[in-house]
C-alpha cells in the first residue's frame, strides 16, 4: 500500500481500484458505488486499497 494509492483511492474512488486489482467487477463495483454516493465508493476503495493482498 502506498501513500500515492490511498491519496488516488480518496480522490477517485474506481481509478484507485483500477490501480490496484485491474479491469474486473471490483472495479465496476467501485464505480457503482461512487455513482450511488461518493463516501460509500471512497470506503469500498480504501478497504480494496488498504486491505489487498496484492
Amino acid at each position: 500500500m502506498g501513500i500515492l494509492q490511498t491519496i488516488v483511492a480518496v480522490l477517485i474512488p474506481p481509478l484507485g481500484v483500477f490501480w490496484k486489482k485491474g479491469f474486473g467487477f471490483q472495479f465496476f463495483l467501485s464505480i457503482l458505488l461512487t455513482v450511488v454516493g461518493y463516501l460509500p465508493g471512497v470506503i469500498y476503495a480504501l478497504y480494496v486499497v488498504v486491505l489487498s493482498k496484492d
